[in-house]
């Protein structure tokens, strides 16, 4: 394939965008999240393609990207009344509902599964080119296969020019990492398969019930029969440097990193953690909103400077704090030292 053809958010380009995408292309296309890398979800040989360029397991379902309702009531069935109302309470934004799909959608979209991830990105640009599509956009992030996922239009062209057809830039993402993806449980209940920006404690102000899943506060390697969300599997988000997740405080982390024989080491370190420390290190914000924002674009950096063993301050595990670890504790292969 030719080198990917960078574009603009000026309403021409957007209409290359689409006109790409209706013709079987894959474009990557900025989502508030991280850049997705998009195709109509509707073509089976479009969809291919996403795998083909991603090295996707054909088992890691995609979610489809959705500009309003209608959309979504087109391709999903038996929508439950609560799902209507954490639509609005958080679409669009960074929430991800699994409900029971139609016909319409192919298995290969879905990984073989019944159901459909479906989602209302909050991103002008994304928006803009599914209503020009007109079919929903199934986007998985814009990287390879298990590598930091991408929150810039340069993170997607260096993992795949020569791969896509092109690229939207939309400038950086603002919220840094995968949405919340859930499943409904019951007539007023969710779990959550996947933590985002959308926490636990606001959804419990819209559903009765919100069930974390296990594999998310696991600390040991999930035992995962069946791939219901992305993310899910045990390796993922991750960089070439070999990646050790630390939960400790700062002075124990000091420690821990002192007895390590690597000198050549660096540190990924909460910005208030900077001052006088001893290592070389990398800041990845001081709340937990940044660390989100920050820790992909650092782990990509880590690989850039030639890092090759990289240890990380854990964030907390609670509200948006769990999202990063999550990724984090995936990017180490669960390797953690607590």
């Amino acid at each position: 394939m030719k080198d990917i053809i960078c574009l603009t958010g000026s309403d021409e380009d957007l209409e290359t965008a689409a006109s790409l995408l209706k013709e079987g292309e894959v474009v990557g296309l900025p989502t508030e999240t991280v850049y997705g890398l998009a195709a109509d979800a509707t073509n089976r040989e479009a969809v291919a393609r996403i795998f083909e360029a991603k090295g996707r397991p054909a088992d890691n379902p995609l979610i489809i990207h959705v500009s309003d309702l209608k959309m979504m009531e087109e391709y999903a069935d038996d929508i439950p009344r609560c799902a209507y109302r954490l639509a609005d309470a958080f679409w669009p934004g960074p929430l991800t509902m699994i409900l029971p799909k139609k016909n319409n959608i192919s298995d290969i979209v879905t990984g073989g599964l019944d159901t459909v991830a479906v989602r209302m990105p909050s991103h002008d640009i994304m928006r803009k080119v599914i209503s020009m599509v007109g079919r929903p956009l199934a986007a998985p992030s814009a990287n390879l296969s298990g590598s930091p996922s991408p929150t810039t239009a340069k993170h997607v062209t260096d993992d795949m020019n020569g791969r896509i057809a092109a690229v939207v830039d939309g400038g950086e993402c603002s919220v840094g990492v995968e949405s919340t993806v859930i499943s409904f449980e019951g007539y007023d209940s969710v779990r959550i398969l996947r933590p985002g920006l959308v926490t636990a404690e606001e959804l419990s102000r819209y559903v009765d019930e919100v069930i974390v899943d296990e594999n998310i506060l696991s600390d040991v390697v999930p035992e995962v029969k069946e791939v219901r969300s992305p993310g899910m599997k045990y390796k993922h988000y991750s960089p070439e440097a070999h990646v050790v997740l630390v939960r400790y405080s700062l002075e124990q982390f000091i420690k821990y990193v002192s007895a390590q024989p690597d000198d050549s080491l660096c540190c990924l370190i909460y910005d208030q953690d900077a001052e006088n420390f001893p290592f070389e290190y990398m800041t990845y914000g001081s709340t937990p909103v940044e660390q989100a924002q920050q820790i992909f674009s650092k782990l990509r950096e880590a690989d850039k400077r030639g890092i090759k063993n990289l240890y990380v301050r854990s964030p907390e595990k609670d509200g948006v704090g769990l999202a990063v670890y999550n990724r984090l504790i995936r990017a180490a292969g669960y390797e953690v030292v607590e």
